[in-house]
């Protein structure tokens, strides 16, 4: 979580003092947010904390198309898996 009034700080101030900054970070976990002119531009966060990100945000990804497959079987549209498994197979075997 960024803490608005810790985490933000200029390009300037950040290349000036690159080593503190990337010190808190890996103590914090908190991303740094950094600003040009301003204005926000960046931001730096440690690898850990991104990875963990990533896969908040896949995640996110797999639950919608779990709720939209919901959805869409609530309303009647789709297949039953044996049937799609079936004509897969015998579209697999075709091929062949």
């Amino acid at each position: 979580m960024i803490d608005l009034s810790k985490d933000i700080h200029s390009l300037t101030e950040f290349k000036r003092n690159t080593t503190e900054f990337v010190d808190r970070i890996k103590r914090t976990k908190h991303p740094l947010v950094l600003t040009v002119n301003g204005k926000a531009e960046l931001v730096v966060q440690d690898a850990e904390s991104y990875q963990a990100l990533l896969e908040a945000a896949e995640l996110v990804e797999t639950l919608k198309g779990i709720k939209r497959g919901l959805e869409q079987m609530q309303q009647g549209q789709g297949r039953e898996a044996e049937n799609f498994f079936s004509q897969l197979f015998d579209k697999l075997d075709n091929s062949q």
